[in-house]
């Protein structure tokens, strides 16, 4: 379904995990953002794309590697695909291909197109790396911690924020690689806020939101709770971490192994370095 639209920009969402797929439209280019989910769902977001394309170019951009986030790859086969150095190097891509055929086989569902790994034409190597397409420039910021290979992304002038699997209205932080990384990462968004006008920001699950109060609330939350997280899994404090536990919406065995992983993670950099405190 369609949870936000405008002139220039269309935000599709999943009926699974509130994943959102984006559609940024210019004189220049179409930029779609993570097609996914359900075949039909991705079908609907095709067909989307074929309207209003005309002809002009379309860029697919991958915030990340997770399989949710790549699942619609090669439904957009003649799109120019940007991702990170992280996503062209990612070390399991045969792992994520598996966890989308193991998800179409456990709910029989039929894909007419192959399940491939991206192929970058247009790789992110730095932060502030540019993509300058007419009057609209495309800025990109690594964005690890999530996992190694997340992208923030802006496009300028319509101060459109695409944030991967950060800044969600509702969900906790999910730490699949490092908790000081992730810390970096929302510092590095509270930087982009102050650099850049941003009148969109769209996560990778969850509300788009024009209202910057809204913005700033969402980053609180994340720095908020990683910072209790990280006091919690160091004091050993069992009963602060059940209640941390259950600030997650949509409690589940899922939730729940995020959760852990969360402690697991946290519990190996408090060995090395501490990321304690804000």
């Amino acid at each position: 379904m369609i949870q936000y639209q405008s002139e220039n920009i269309t935000v599709f969402q999943s009926a699974l995990y509130q994943t959102t797929s984006t559609i940024i439209q210019t004189n220049e280019m179409v930029l779609l953002v993570d097609p996914n989910w359900l075949s039909g769902e991705v079908e609907t977001i095709k067909d989307y794309v074929n309207a209003i394309k005309g002809n002009r170019d379309t860029y697919l951009l991958f915030t990340h590697g997770d399989f949710d986030h790549i699942i619609g790859y090669q439904a957009f086969p003649d799109a120019k695909v940007i991702g990170s150095v992280g996503l062209k190097q990612h070390p399991q891509k045969e792992k994520k291909l598996q966890l989308i055929r193991e998800f179409d086989n456990s709910n029989y569902i039929i894909r007419n197109y192959p399940i491939e790994f991206p192929r970058l034409d247009i790789v992110i190597q730095e932060d502030g790396q540019q993509l300058c397409l007419g009057d609209t420039t495309i800025t990109f910021y690594l964005a690890p911690g999530h996992t190694e290979d997340g992208l923030m992304t802006i496009v300028e002038p319509l101060g459109v924020l695409i944030a991967g699997d950060y800044l969600s209205d509702f969900e906790r932080p999910f730490i699949y690689q490092s908790a000081k990384a992730y810390r970096q990462t929302l510092e590095k968004a509270d930087r982009i806020f102050a650099t850049h006008s941003i009148h969109l920001l769209i996560p990778g699950h969850g509300q788009a939101t024009a209202d910057s109060t809204e913005m700033t609330r969402r980053l609180d939350m994340a720095s908020d709770y990683l910072n209790r997280l990280c006091e919690a899994v160091m004091t050993n404090n069992e009963i602060a971490l059940d209640e941390l536990y259950h600030e997650h919406a949509f409690l589940s065995p899922f939730t729940e192994g995020c959760h852990k992983e969360n402690i697991n993670i946290i519990r190996r950099e408090c060995g090395s370095s501490g990321i304690a405190g804000g």
